[in-house]
């Protein structure tokens, strides 16, 4: 284990996956992944709050200086990889175990387009309104970037909640990376962010049945705490 990155986080087990992370709404897609794989891995927390994504071993996996990334000792061709960004990370797994992603391309394709509209969409709006309404930007005399980001995250609420009207998950019947993308965010958005109220999340009665059913997944739940410690 050559790579810089374990100078500042040893692997205990080096034939393992190495997950680095913390139980954030992009970290705990990784954990809750590995989690209902069943793959090997070893958690190294990276604590944010204390700016370790910004340590120089940490930018040597991810410059970009965010959780999660990876590195996988037994990569494609049995050579290690280094990966960062949740989805990717999300797909590689999919890719890796044959799981949580269909096989048939034209499902395949539209299951990656859900997890995309979750790293463009949904992700980034949640945290912006997550910021100012509990974060610094509540103090913000000027409510409109704050009311803009409630209107936008009740907007994508409603298209999630028309996708599941009448299914089960995201992919119908077929638990996904799509789901698993989503969750922590949803979950998050109404807890942690408080939001539920602004965002009337009342309204949206399939994503709560949604969440409901996913929260109650064990590997989800044991995902959720991966690196809170």
């Amino acid at each position: 284990m050559t790579h810089p990155i374990f100078a500042k986080w040893p692997a205990e087990h080096p034939d393992r996956l190495q997950l680095f992370g913390a139980p954030t709404p992009n970290g705990v897609k990784v954990s809750i992944m590995l989690e209902e794989t069943g793959l090997p891995y070893e958690a190294h927390r990276v604590d944010i709050m204390a700016n370790e994504s910004h340590d120089p071993a940490f930018l040597s996996l991810n410059p970009n200086g965010k959780i999660p990334a990876i590195y996988d000792p037994d990569g494609p061709g049995g050579k290690p990889l280094a990966l960062f960004e949740s989805g990717a990370i999300l797909i590689y797994l999919a890719d890796k175990t044959g799981r949580f992603l269909p096989e048939d391309a034209g499902r395949r394709y539209e299951a990656i387009q859900w997890l995309m509209w979750q790293m463009g969409g949904a992700g980034p709006i949640f945290g912006q309104l997550g910021f100012f309404h509990k974060f610094v930007g509540r103090d913000y005399e000027d409510k409109r970037p704050r009311d803009r980001y409630a209107a936008e995250s009740a907007r994508l609420l409603g298209v999630l909640d028309g996708r599941l009207a009448e299914r089960t998950w995201i992919m119908d019947e077929d638990y996904s990376i799509a789901d698993i993308s989503l969750l922590g965010w949803v979950r998050n958005l109404i807890t942690f962010y408080d939001a539920a109220e602004i965002v009337g999340f009342e309204r949206f009665e399939h994503v709560q049945a949604w969440l409901d059913r996913g929260l109650a997944r064990p590997a989800v739940q044991r995902g959720l705490v991966v690196g809170a410690a």
